[in-house]
C-alpha cells in the first residue's frame, strides 16, 4: 500500500480513557472542573453509550470542541482581525443535529471517505458489496459509516490540548473485509493549528481512506456565504466526475477551466461554470508522501487565513451545494447552500475501481499513517 508511512508516537502511559467504563466517569468529570488544556463534559447518549464534549483551548485564546460521538470536530472559537472570537466551523450546536442524517458536519469519514462507484469493488478475486447510500454508489463508508459511531476518548495529559480517539471497525463492517482497528488522534497547538493524525491496522486486505469532514466559514457567520471566500490549491490537475459524481479516471490539467486554483481565486467568480457547484477531487502536485502546505482560504469580512497542509495526494474541495437550511448554529443561523465548505484532504474518490489512481489497499502487517494540519491566522 502506498501510503504515507510518517514517524508516529502512541502514548500508552498515563491515559484517561473515557468509554463505556463508570470507572472513568469521575475521572474525566475532575479534569472538566479544572482549567486544564483539555475538560469534557456530558452531552447526551447515542447507541446508549456516553457521548462527551471535550475542550481544547490553547494558550492564544483558541478552543476547539470535539466529541466522540463520530469522532467529530464540533466547533474552533478563534480571534478575527478585531479581536473578536467566533467559530470558523459550520454545524449544528447540539449532540441531535449530529445525530441526524448526513451531511457529516466535522466527522472522521471511513472506512472509505467520498465515493465508491456501483456500491462494490473487487479484491483478490472476491466482489464485496457495499451500501448504496448516494444513489447507486457508497458514499463516506456507507449507511453507517465511522460518523455515526462511539468513539472511546483518551486524554494522555488534561495540561496538553490534546486527544485521542480509537474504533475497532469489525470485519463485514458496511461490507467491507477485514477487522480495523483505527486511531485518530487531534492536538491544538499554541500556533492556532489544529493537528490530525490518523493510523490504522488490519487482519484482512482492505480499502482505508479516512479523512475529516468540517465545514469551513472563516467569517464565523453561516449567513456571509463562502463565494466571497478566496482559494488557494497547489494542483494543476483534478479528477473529472460523470453524472454521479464517480471519477472517469481521467487526470485532467486545470488550466483554463474554472477548477485552477493554482492562485487564489474567488470561489463565487466561476461556480455558475461548474455543474452543481465544486465537489471535486484536486490531483495534489509533487506528492510525496510528506507533510506539506497545498492551500490557503481566506475571507476579506473577518481577515483569517487558514492553510492546508497534509500528507495526503488528493483534496476534495465541497462548496456546500446540498447545504439546505435544515440545520442551525449555536447562533441561531441557518446553513444553507455554499454557507460553509470543505476541504477533505484524501486518496482519490472510487481508487479501488480505478488502478491507475494511487491504491488505497491496506495489508495485514502494514500501518496506515496519515496526517493533516489546519492552520489559522489573521491578515
Amino acid at each position: 500500500m502506498k501510503k504515507h508511512l510518517l514517524p508516529f508516537i502512541a502514548v500508552t502511559l498515563g491515559m484517561i480513557s473515557c468509554n463505556d467504563d463508570a470507572s472513568n466517569k469521575s475521572t474525566v468529570d475532575t479534569i472538566a472542573k479544572t482549567a486544564a488544556a483539555v475538560s469534557a463534559k456530558n452531552w447526551g447518549t447515542a447507541d446508549e453509550q456516553p457521548v462527551k464534549l471535550f475542550t481544547l483551548s490553547n494558550s492564544k485564546g483558541d478552543t476547539v470542541t470535539i466529541t466522540n460521538y463520530g469522532a467529530t470536530l464540533v466547533s474552533w472559537s478563534s480571534a478575527d482581525r478585531n479581536g473578536n472570537h467566533s467559530s470558523v466551523l459550520a454545524g449544528p450546536a447540539a449532540l441531535d443535529g449530529f445525530l441526524q442524517k448526513p451531511p457529516y458536519f466535522g466527522a472522521i469519514i471511513g472506512r472509505y471517505g467520498n465515493r465508491i462507484g456501483k456500491a462494490g469493488f473487487t479484491l483478490g478475486g472476491t466482489k464485496y458489496t457495499l451500501p448504496a447510500n448516494d444513489g447507486p454508489n457508497t458514499l463516506h463508508g456507507g449507511v453507517k459509516g465511522f460518523d455515526k459511531v462511539v468513539w472511546t476518548a483518551e486524554v494522555p495529559d488534561s495540561n496538553h490540548a490534546e486527544i485521542r480517539f480509537s474504533y475497532m471497525s469489525p470485519d463485514g463492517d458496511q461490507g467491507f473485509p477485514g477487522k480495523l482497528s483505527v486511531i485518530v488522534i487531534y492536538t491544538l497547538t499554541n500556533d492556532n493549528e489544529v493537528k490530525i493524525r490518523y493510523e490504522a491496522t488490519t487482519d484482512k486486505p482492505t480499502p482505508v481512506n479516512l479523512t475529516n469532514h468540517a465545514y469551513f466559514n472563516l467569517s464565523g457567520n453561516a449567513d456571509n456565504l463562502i463565494l466571497t471566500h478566496q482559494l488557494m490549491v497547489d494542483a494543476e490537475r483534478y479528477t473529472p466526475v460523470d453524472a454521479q459524481l464517480i471519477p472517469t479516471g481521467q487526470l485532467a490539467p486545470v488550466q483554463s477551466t474554472p477548477f485552477d486554483f493554482r492562485k487564489a481565486e474567488t470561489i463565487g467568480a466561476r461556480i455558475a461554470q461548474v455543474n452543481g457547484g465544486y465537489d471535486h477531487n484536486w490531483v495534489l502536485n509533487k506528492w510525496d508522501g510528506k507533510l506539506r502546505k497545498i492551500a490557503e482560504l481566506t475571507d476579506s469580512i473577518s481577515g483569517r487565513l487558514l492553510e492546508v497542509s497534509t500528507t495526503e495526494p488528493g483534496i476534495q474541495f465541497y462548496s456546500g451545494n446540498f447545504l439546505d437550511g435544515k440545520f442551525i448554529t449555536a447562533d441561531g443561523k441557518a446553513i444553507n447552500k455554499h454557507s460553509a465548505l470543505c476541504l477533505e484532504t484524501q486518496h482519490f474518490p472510487d481508487s479501488p475501481n480505478k488502478p491507475a489512481f494511487p491504491s488505497t489497499i491496506l495489508e495485514p502487517g502494514q500501518t496506515y499513517r496519515s496526517e493533516t494540519v489546519y492552520r489559522l491566522s489573521v491578515k
